[in-house]
């Protein structure tokens, strides 16, 4: 499930990308498919690295990108083991909300992103994650926590704060909201619910699929029910 838009974040053959915070590598593959690159997932969590492994793995050999290679590191966001000016982009996806010390966080990615880099950054959308936390007391404790709820306008002018220009933003997944407003109903963590697995396999299938219908409706819908918002900033010059 791809968050972010790569058209605006404008990667190009030779150039180094970060994805912090990768999770299992979905960025981290999307990178790779962009041709001639470097991508580096980072994470602080080994399982999420072991899984990312297997996945870049196959995903190296099923890809038909060219020039292309991936690395992965284990790395807090808050003291990131990279020079300064080290990535021509740096991806931050779903990750903000997790993080205790946003300042020193966001200060850290920018100061690894070279003058002229893209950055983006996507977090859980402002009002259904609001219905999600009503729902459930479970839901932001799981997945490692989410600490807190973004306001578009906030966390643009956080960003903003540490030398980088906003490009623009979006709204994604909208398709995936009721799908969390059912689970966190349902309970969070509950596996046996026969409601909530049918809709999560309807989901892998429309993500395998891809279908005209579901594609243009989530697209249709996503400035009103887009679960993630989706920020896009340029690192001002030296």
């Amino acid at each position: 499930m791809i968050t972010l838009d790569y058209k605006r974040l404008n990667i190009r053959p030779g150039h180094k990308i970060l994805d912090i915070g990768c999770g299992e590598g979905r960025h981290t593959a999307q990178a790779y498919e962009q041709g001639g690159t470097f991508c580096l997932g980072a994470d602080r969590n080994p399982d999420d690295l072991l899984t990312s492994k297997t996945k870049l793995e196959l995903h190296e050999k099923l890809s038909t990108a060219k020039g292309s290679t991936w690395s992965l590191s284990a790395a807090d966001i808050t003291r990131l083991p990279f020079a300064d000016a080290s990535f021509d982009t740096v991806i931050c996806s779903e990750v903000m909300e997790h993080i205790p010390d946003e300042e020193k966080a966001l200060a850290e990615i920018v100061r690894v992103l070279k003058p002229g880099g893209t950055l983006g950054v996507s977090v859980p959308r402002f009002w259904p994650e609001v219905i999600c936390w009503r729902l459930s007391d479970e839901y932001y404790n799981a997945n490692q926590g989410h600490i807190r709820i973004y306001r578009k306008k906030e966390l643009v002018s956080k960003i903003l704060a540490q030398g980088v220009t906003f490009t623009g933003a979006h709204h994604a997944h909208s398709l995936h909201a009721p799908y969390w407003w059912l689970k966190c109903l349902k309970g969070p963590t509950r596996t046996d619910s026969s409601s909530v697995n049918l809709y999560h396999r309807f989901l892998v299938w429309d993500l395998m699929k891809k279908p005209f219908l579901t594609t243009f409706l989530e697209r249709l819908l996503n400035p009103i029910l887009g679960k993630s918002l989706a920020l896009y900033f340029v690192k001002k010059p030296d």
